[in-house]
């Protein structure tokens, strides 16, 4: 008897072989229901809290109100905390980002270049913060930010050292999925070995194909910035955070309409991450 021959993947005219998937994929329906289930989830409270802003007093009416007085001149005394901290958490989201890109962005190059046993060290040490409670954190921070506001002075901006360690290990998982995704090493080498100086390398090669985790650390920390409120609280710092507490007491529907704007402003960023990484993975046609 003649033995089996194996079959071989169908291919179609012009095309390459579709890899063979190992385990049980889900069908259609499966991912359907899935799918639906989690956006029920996100969904119905946004609906609710966006139902919230248009919502007139408890008769059930519906009105543009509350929008309008975000613009009135005659509520600018009332509502100025929120901007002053929205601008506060915009300094802030500027110069923790130039922290990830200046300090923890060429630590992470350096160390998959040249010092790659070194790499699960920094990658404990970025990923701790996240492990430690805030609370825990803001009560090593007090004795650090006297001096830092004696030394800087006690302006919104200097949370920027804090927030920088918090959103460490949101920043650095996007960029070590970059730096893993490609062979850095030889790289760097081959342009090394047709004369390529080190700064070209890095600005030349390296960056471009870091691009999407680069884009996708930067959203994500100014989403932590944004939405930080508990190290701005104890540090006595105003942020968009604590403005939107000290306003929902006085007023709690344009609290909750700025709150909706942040909560939008945040899934926009998600959005845009996902686009810069399908921009990536997309690949010219080959001419028929």
């Amino acid at each position: 008897m003649s033995a089996a021959v194996p079959s071989r993947p169908r291919t179609r005219p012009g095309n390459a072989a579709r890899p063979r998937r190992s385990g049980v994929a889900p069908s259609r329906v499966t991912a359907v229901v899935v799918l639906t289930v989690v956006g029920l989830v996100f969904a119905v409270p946004l609906v609710a809290l966006a139902q919230f802003t248009f919502r007139q007093g408890t008769d059930g009416a519906l009105t543009l109100d509350h929008y309008a007085a975000i613009v009135d001149p005659v509520n600018a005394v009332t509502y100025q905390p929120v901007f002053d901290g929205l601008g506060a958490s915009l300094l802030i989201a500027v110069i923790t980002v130039g922290i990830v890109l200046l300090v923890l962005l060429p630590a992470q190059i350096v160390t998959a270049l040249r010092y790659p046993r070194l790499r699960r060290v920094l990658e404990f040490v970025c990923l701790v913060p996240i492990t430690v409670p805030v609370v825990v954190l803001v009560v090593g921070f007090i004795p650090v930010y006297q001096v830092v506001a004696q030394v800087f002075g006690s302006g919104a901006w200097t949370l920027a050292f804090a927030i920088g360690i918090v959103s460490l290990p949101f920043a650095f998982r996007p960029i070590a999925a970059a730096l893993t995704a490609i062979d850095v090493t030889v790289l760097a080498e081959a342009a090394r070995s047709l004369g390529a100086s080190w700064w070209t390398v890095t600005w030349r090669i390296l960056l471009p194909n870091l691009r999407r985790g680069i884009t996708a650390a930067c959203f994500l920390t100014i989403t932590v910035v944004l939405g930080e409120y508990t190290l701005a609280s104890f540090l006595s710092r105003t942020t968009f955070q604590t403005a939107l507490l000290l306003v929902q007491s006085t007023d709690p529907y344009v609290a909750a309409v700025f709150s909706l704007a942040a909560l939008l402003f945040g899934f926009v960023l998600l959005v845009l991450i996902g686009r810069v990484g399908a921009a990536r993975q997309r690949t010219p046609k080959e001419p028929a």
